[in-house]
């Protein structure tokens, strides 16, 4: 495994970090994660060097802390490794509301301090409440008093809220989506620049997109990849894009197969700065072209949205979507989602609360979205 210094430190993080929002579940549950087999894969992601693990206290249902502070305290590995998580901005009402997160995430993770410390998917308007709750205080008690080792932040808004934030506090590091498709998207290329002259670190997330251009190329995208005759797979392509950033310390990749676990080690270990070759940024131009033309829903499957009070599952459905154009297999989604989605779970059950808009780190339209993606879907 490659590393990268988080900046201002001597502290080395693995250029892979392990994120632990899309791990194995038992019986379509999200909350019930399936131990057994995500346990093999942190044991397999330590034993090959990877030192950053990264979970928030709504992944899985709130399980996701849980899981990792057992298996880390169970397995006597906490030292080992770099733990990351995030305060959940959305629950703070009052400045006591900050302690109380942290201290039951402490608890949660079986650990008296947490690694990296993020403020949760910030966006202008959320920023500027808990800013008015007095989260500024909070993070410097937070890392005095030792819970807190380094503090940062995870952002989902337009680029023109990016700035304020960065500079409201003098955070060791931010966490930002990026891959090649949202070069241009959210922060994107500008606020990976802004954080470098910063003079502090930069951690990604969905450097994958939510898995979705690393599918096996089939149809028109077969033709495109065989036209650049490349030996890389569209996951190497993919995360060999983001490696190539010197202003990254870091990656994130929520992986639930060891098969995931495995090609993203070997990928991570290969590649770093300046690996990228002209030919494969001219093949990741045309492959963003196509990609943007043929995506209907701009949705990474981060699963925010899967508390659905009328349990449709709305990144799944959406992916059936998506798939059906990016691979040209129209008949074939259209037959999955007739056959794998209950009558009562498909997307004309929904009830327009708009929750699932609010969670959303993307800020889609999903009311809508889900209405287009049902008429598609259902069409014979």
């Amino acid at each position: 495994m490659r590393y990268r210094l988080l900046k201002n430190t001597d502290v080395k993080l693995s250029q892979l970090g392990f994120g632990t929002m899309r791990l194995p579940i038992l019986h379509n549950n999200e909350k019930l994660i399936d131990k057994e087999s995500a346990s093999e894969l942190l044991q397999y992601a330590i034993d090959h060097g990877v030192n950053y693990y990264d979970t928030a206290w709504n992944y899985h249902l709130k399980a996701s802390e849980s899981f990792l502070g057992e298996f880390l305290h169970e397995t006597g590995q906490r030292e080992k490794v770099y733990v990351a998580t995030k305060l959940p901005c959305w629950e703070c009402r009052e400045y006591a509301d900050f302690d109380r997160l942290l201290d039951q995430q402490l608890e949660n993770l079986k650990t008296d301090y947490i690694d990296f410390y993020l403020l949760h998917a910030l966006d202008s308007y959320r920023f500027n409440k808990i800013h008015e709750l007095g989260v500024a205080d909070f993070m410097d008690k937070a890392k005095a008093s030792g819970k807190v080792r380094y503090m940062g932040f995870s952002f989902h808004d337009d680029y023109e809220a990016f700035r304020p934030i960065l500079d409201a506090y003098p955070f060791d590091f931010a966490q930002i989506q990026y891959n090649y498709m949202d070069d241009d998207f959210q922060a994107g290329d500008r606020g990976l620049r802004d954080i470098a002259d910063k003079g502090i670190s930069s951690v990604i997330m969905e450097p994958l997109r939510g898995g979705q251009i690393v599918k096996k190329p089939v149809g028109k995208l077969k033709e495109i990849w065989d036209s650049f005759h490349t030996d890389l797979t569209p996951a190497a392509l993919a995360l060999k894009y983001v490696l190539n950033r010197e202003e990254v310390t870091t990656l994130l990749s929520g992986m639930g197969t060891m098969e995931e676990v495995v090609e993203n080690i070997r990928i991570c270990s290969e590649y770093g700065v300046g690996s990228l070759t002209e030919k494969e940024m001219d093949m990741i131009r045309v492959l963003r072209d196509y990609y943007r033309n043929e995506t209907r829903v701009d949705c990474t499957a981060c699963n925010y949205c899967n508390d659905c009070p009328e349990g449709i599952p709305i990144s799944r459905i959406f992916t059936f979507y998506n798939e059906a154009h990016i691979y040209g297999d129209a008949a074939n989604m259209r037959e999955k989602y007739k056959k794998n989605v209950k009558n009562k779970h498909k997307a004309n059950q929904c009830v327009e609360c708009g929750q699932c808009e609010e969670a959303c780190p993307q800020n889609l339209p999903i009311r809508e979205d889900l209405k287009k993606a049902h008429s598609f879907l259902m069409d014979s």
